[in-house]
């Protein structure tokens, strides 16, 4: 959870008409995940400075070209989904100030998650913090204490090493997940033998790709 003063919510006062760059926005089961299973309503930003190469939304990755919505118009399209929570991804939805959205998410009553790389400094009203590291563009220090869950991305035992790294900077009480990239099947014997030898962790998998939902 990531929570700021009420000082700075006070000056988000009128903030409906705050504009973002939007890949898409949509009602669906979170797949992934601490929360898997869950109806939610995603939005996902553009624009991404980590490029995962494995990546499954490279189109989020440009800010040009996608639609710019203002907070109004996300946020009344959430609440009439009548999904219980929002999470917010990218691309790396940090590359931009999310205070204005998550507090005009937040004051209709939606609880908001982050799903992040970490390559950026935390801004919103957030009550759950998921980190998805990568090697390639580490995560900023001073994101670690509001982690709520850390999800790895793995390909090879350089991921676990990786992993293991990144848990020991998080507070306790994290949920430690392990996630086979779609891609690299051979990735599943690997975390199937590391989280039965390392019990603190857990197995994510992309459920939504075996559902065919959004």
């Amino acid at each position: 959870m990531y929570n700021i003063s009420s000082d700075s919510i006070e000056k988000q006062a009128g903030s409906a008409d705050v504009q973002y760059p939007i890949m898409e926005h949509f009602y669906t089961i979170q797949g992934e995940g601490a929360h898997t299973g869950r109806a939610a309503y995603f939005i996902r930003t553009a624009g991404c400075d980590v490029n995962c190469w494995w990546c499954d939304v490279k189109e989020s990755w440009e800010e040009e070209g996608h639609p710019i919505l203002d907070v109004k118009t996300l946020v009344e399209q959430a609440v009439k989904s009548e999904a219980p929570f929002v999470v917010i991804t990218g691309g790396e939805p940090l590359m931009h100030d999310l205070l204005p959205l998550t507090s005009a998410l937040k004051n209709k009553g939606l609880e908001v998650h982050i799903e992040t790389s970490g390559s950026s400094p935390l801004s919103g009203r957030l009550d759950w913090v998921t980190l998805s590291p990568k090697r390639f563009k580490k995560p900023l220090d001073e994101v670690f204490p509001y982690v709520d869950e850390l999800k790895v991305v793995v390909l090879t035992p350089k991921d676990l090493k990786w992993a293991e790294e990144n848990a020991e900077k998080c507070p306790e009480g994290t949920k430690l997940l392990l996630q086979p990239e779609w891609d690299t099947p051979e990735s599943i014997d690997l975390i199937v033998k590391y989280v039965k030898e390392n019990p603190q962790w857990g197995i994510s998998l992309q459920t939504h790709k075996f559902l065919d939902v959004p």
